[in-house]
């Protein structure tokens, strides 16, 4: 199952839910994305350095973990568990020019088809259904407004006890958006065949058990 979407859209924890829900495998290929970026800072590669960051991502040991329903989100390079500190404003910065490079996306979709053929799996990213999994059962591409998904991504920082200002968060927002939309290697769009659904003024609840019915409907 492939699950595509713009920031803050909901992917992540849609994506969690159904894996859980179905008893698949639940990786989430932005934190792959996420982890080169954190390299890159540590290593100081320069993230307009294709080949550097690509050869970064080659030799990087990623780690993604998941439960036995499903679950997952853990993320080890190295074997040290880095999953707290991808979503730091440091990579918030980055992450989007170090995805953006093609030498980067090769690589790491290749990482990806590999771990789709160890068996079911819901994946989520930007480029799921149209370059990643183009032949996935089913695909959907989660939206919603650039103000509600900034409101989600405000009330998330809070939550972690994050000093945050949510005209900030929904300039970031929209950024991201036209960043991701215009880039020429791989641009966030739904794929033609993909199920567009709109997210606003719907909980996480609700979301899940209308894909699994719009899911149990495809496969009938």
């Amino acid at each position: 199952m492939a699950i595509d979407g713009p920031v803050a859209s909901g992917k992540s924890a849609v994506g969690r839910a159904l894996a859980r829900r179905l008893g698949y495998r639940f990786i989430d290929t932005g934190l792959m994305y996420r982890a080169v970026a954190w390299a890159a800072l540590c290593r100081g590669v320069d993230p307009e350095d294709g080949e550097g960051l690509a050869e970064l991502a080659r030799n990087l040991d990623i780690e993604l973990q998941w439960g036995p329903e499903g679950e997952g989100g853990r993320v080890l390079i190295g074997g040290r568990d880095v999953t707290g500190l991808l979503r730091s404003p440091e990579v918030e910065r980055i992450v989007s020019a170090v995805s953006a490079r093609p030498e980067v996306r090769r690589v790491l979709v290749e990482k990806q088809r590999r771990l789709a053929e160890a068996g079911p799996v819901v994946m989520v990213g930007r480029d799921i259904g149209t370059v990643v999994l183009p032949d996935a059962d089913f695909k959907v591409f989660l939206t919603a407004s650039a103000e509600e998904r900034a409101r989600r991504r405000y009330l998330e920082r809070l939550a972690q006890g994050e000093p945050t200002d949510y005209e900030a968060v929904l300039a970031e927002v929209k950024r991201r958006d036209e960043y991701d939309s215009s880039r020429p290697v791989a641009p966030l769009k739904p794929a033609p065949d993909s199920l567009v659904f709109n997210t606003d003024g719907l909980g996480l609840e609700e979301v899940v058990e209308r894909l699994l019915g719009l899911i149990c409907r495809q496969d009938g």
